[in-house]
Parts: C-alpha cells; structure tokens; sequence
C-alpha cells in the first residue's frame, strides 16, 4: 500500500507521459525506487514483460460507495464486467471496521478478458487489502500471491496496483489508478497487439472509464428529474428502473459470452481461424430461454474511426444495411433513456416493422455505450408480452434473453501497420460481433452440423454488410 501512496502521487522521472497522453512507468527508476517489488519476473527470457499505467479522473460517486464496489465481489465484477470475465474471494483475513471495509483484508482470484476471443485472459491470484488514511484518503491495492503457491505457470502478475480515491464535494470522487502488472501476451492475435501493447487494452485508462461510464450508469438509474414530453423518452420512473436493470442484465451477459475466458469452452470453426463457437445448454434459467444456445463470435480491422463505426452500429437508421435478422423491414425506435452524458450512451426499445405482412413485428431492446477507450453495442430480441410488463415496472428478471452485440475498439494502425494514426480514435477500429442463437429448445438434444454451419454463415455475411455499411454512410 504505501508503495502505491507513492505512486499515485510521484511525477517524473517516476512516470513519462507517451505519444498516446497516457502515464507510463519508467521501469528503471521503478526498480530503483523500489527494489523488492515482488521478486524477479518469472521464466524472463520466455517472453515475460512490464506493463504499468496510471490515470485520474473524477468520478461521480463518493468514497464510501466506490470502497464498497471495489471490494464485494459480485458488485466488482458487475461493475467492471467488460474487464473481469471471472472472480471470486477465496477468503476473508480481515473484515475491517464495523460498517465499513477500513482495514479489510482479503484473497482472490480474477480473470481479466478484452471483448474478443483473440485476446488471452489474464488469470491473477492476489489479495486486496484496503485502508482509510488519517487524510480522509481511501486506498485498495492489489498484489499477487503466486510466489506463496504451487502453482501451475501463471502469465501474469500482478504487481501494487490499485487506487486512491480522495473525496470531493457534491457526493464526487477524484480516483488516481495505478495498474502494474507482469505478463506474457506471446498469445495475442496480431490485429490486437497494437492495442494492448499501448496499455490500453488492460491498463489504468480503461479502468477508470469504465468505472466512470459505470457510475453515470447508476446515477442514471437513480434519477428522477427526468424532462417530459421528449419524444420516446420513458417518463414512468418504475418502467425506466424495470428496463435499465434489464439493460444491465444484457449487457453483463454478453461481456461474460464474448472474450476468451477460460470458463468458457470456445471451438474454432474448420476453415476459419478467426471465427470461435461454443455451445452450452440452459436449463432452469428463467432469464433465459430453454434449450441449445449457440454462441459464436469473431474480431475484425475496419478501416473507419471507432466513433463512426459506434455511430452507424446503433443507429436505427443503418440497421437494416447489416442486421439479416430484421429482414429489411423498417426499424424505429419506441422508447429511449439516456444514461450517460454523451448522447451515444443510451438504452432504447425497437420495433422492426416487417416488410413482409406474413412475418409479425419484432421487438429489440438495445443498449449503446461508449468511453475513451472503447464502445458497445449490445442487443437482444424481446417479447412484447414480458416488455409490457417490464415497462409499467414489473419484474424484469424473468425477461428471456440472448444478447448479441459489438465491442468496437481503437487502432491507432492498420493490420499491415503503415497507416501512422497519431492520435486514438482517428485511426481504424477493432470491432469483435458476437451472437447468441438458440438452435434447439431440447436442452438434451445434440446440436447438428447445419446449425453451425448456418451461424458461421451468419457471422460472414453479418461481416461483409458491416464493412460495406460502415464504409459507405456517414455519421
């Protein structure tokens, strides 16, 4: 803990600033300044490398609440749920002051995840421990543990990491972050190594925007000034609450189906290295629907910046040039709730008005999202019985859904790296699609070769629509 106090707080030469304005660590001066780190890098000459990062912002949420998130697991991975795909507390050693986390001590185990099944997880064993400085400071810091077992060969460490968070007026926040780690990311598909690379895959940017979009979030669903009479605008306070809960529901499954965790069995499909399936069976599950679910999902370059691409993806407008789908019918937008200050982060419910009169309507709840480090997309088709119900604020919890949806990230270079972006966001975008079928309502039943051959089908023509949209209309 006092090596991150120190962090936190120090300036140059301790952190140089980078071509992309991130702080990064001088490696040198951090061995100097502090020699026992947690022991030599494991298997160096294997591939093992530093990766260190720290950013600022202010966040609106205070102190107590943001300590409570970051050390209640469920609320963690919730929270962070495009980051950690997986966690949990094997045990508590201290359970800190009465009523609050001041003085908690406790181990655990994560596993971090970029939205693509290109990228490796990084699994972490480590403790958090967590203190209320005499200046009103709270600071949880991580650091791993695999020194202390026998453990099978881990890709990653964690060095001191964690944050500060000072408390500000109005129920705000300043949080500095510090993300520290060792890693071998030998196994990183080329398209993606620009990016993490950089550290903005896994590094302390993307973890303060997420906390940060995740707070608006929040503030969001607590709201009760809300304007009235705006178009498509959702007044009832006990209808809005209802969908954004099952917004949030979405959205964490979908971040939970689409990178490479290893709680996840992905299969590459013959013939095509970039596109994985997996199936599971679902059982029991009254947020989702009885049976087979296929899910499959691929990563691609889009020469567009990822702005634009957000832009097109989420509009209501453009849908009917990639989602095969909504088979061409016109789609509009029924309902809509900002949740965050730009105007891309909303929640909407939209109708596709078939094109053919033999086809019924079909209802999509969709939640667009967007930080400074990457955007989402994510969507799911609804049953308009259940949607009444949710809308006049009834229990969203047993809405059946299989969220499909995009992750869009920036490249400052192409995949042949000879474009020379200088600036994030003005370069192309990675954007990762993934789908979630059900091809059986059997649970038991054995999923056949035309089903995946009918998804792999999808993905691929899904992918060319979307180029050609992305490439061809402004936003």
């Amino acid at each position: 803990m006092e090596e991150i106090i120190r962090m936190a707080q120090s300036g140059d030469p301790l952190w140089v600033t980078d071509e992309n304005s991130i702080d990064v660590l001088n490696e040198n001066e951090y061995l100097r300044i502090f020699p026992r780190s947690i022991g030599s890098k494991p298997f160096a000459n294997l591939g093992f490398r530093s990766e260190a990062s720290r950013e600022a912002a202010v966040i609106i949420m205070n102190p107590v609440n943001l300590v409570e998130i970051l050390m209640d697991v469920n609320q963690w991975s919730r929270a962070f749920c495009g980051i950690v795909s997986r966690a949990m507390t094997l045990d508590v050693l201290s359970t800190g002051i009465a009523g609050n986390y001041n003085g908690a001590l406790q181990v655990m185990t994560a596993e971090f995840q970029l939205p693509s099944p290109l990228v490796p997880t990084r699994e972490n064993y480590f403790a958090r421990y967590c203190k209320r400085h005499h200046d009103g400071i709270w600071a949880v810091v991580d650091v791993s543990l695999d020194s202390l077992r026998h453990a099978p060969f881990t890709r990653c460490r964690r060095r001191p990491s964690g944050c500060l968070i000072q408390e500000l007026p109005n129920g705000y926040s300043k949080v500095i972050w510090v993300e520290n780690v060792e890693v071998d990311d030998r196994g990183v598909s080329d398209i993606y190594k620009t990016l993490v690379n950089t550290s903005l895959a896994f590094g302390a940017k993307r973890w303060v925007a997420t906390l940060d979009r995740q707070c608006e979030r929040l503030a969001s669903a607590m709201a009760n000034n809300i304007p009235a009479g705006d178009l498509g605008v959702l007044n009832c306070s006990d209808g809005r609450k209802s969908i954004l809960k099952l917004a949030e529901r979405m959205v964490n499954s979908f971040c939970t189906g689409v990178g490479a965790s290893t709680a996840h069995a992905w299969t590459t499909l013959t013939g095509s290295d970039e596109i994985r399936v997996m199936t599971r069976k679902s059982i029991d599950d009254p947020g989702r629907p009885p049976g087979i679910v296929l899910s499959a999902a691929t990563s691609f370059w889009v020469a567009v910046p990822p702005r634009k691409a957000f832009n097109i993806l989420r509009s209501e407008k453009f849908r009917s040039e990639w989602d095969i789908l909504s088979n061409g019918g016109v789609v509009e937008e029924m309902a809509h709730i900002a949740n965050g200050r730009d105007p891309g982060n909303c929640v909407s419910l939209l109708r596709v008005n078939s094109a053919n009169a033999s086809q019924s309507n079909m209802l999509i709840l969709q939640e667009s999202s967007t930080d400074a480090t990457g955007s989402y997309v994510i969507y799911a088709p609804v049953d308009f019985a259940a949607m009444n119900i949710v809308l006049t604020g009834g229990d969203p919890d047993y809405v059946a859904l299989l969220p499909s949806g995009f992750a869009i990230l920036p490249d400052r270079e192409g995949p042949n790296r000879g474009i020379g972006i200088t600036e994030i966001g003005s370069g192309g975008s990675l954007v990762t699609l993934a789908f979630q079928i059900l091809v059986d309502s059997a649970p038991n039943s054995k999923i056949s070769v035309g089903s995946v051959a009918t998804v792999n089908s999808l993905i691929k023509c899904t992918l060319e629509r979307i180029r050609t949209a992305v490439m061809c209309n402004d936003a």
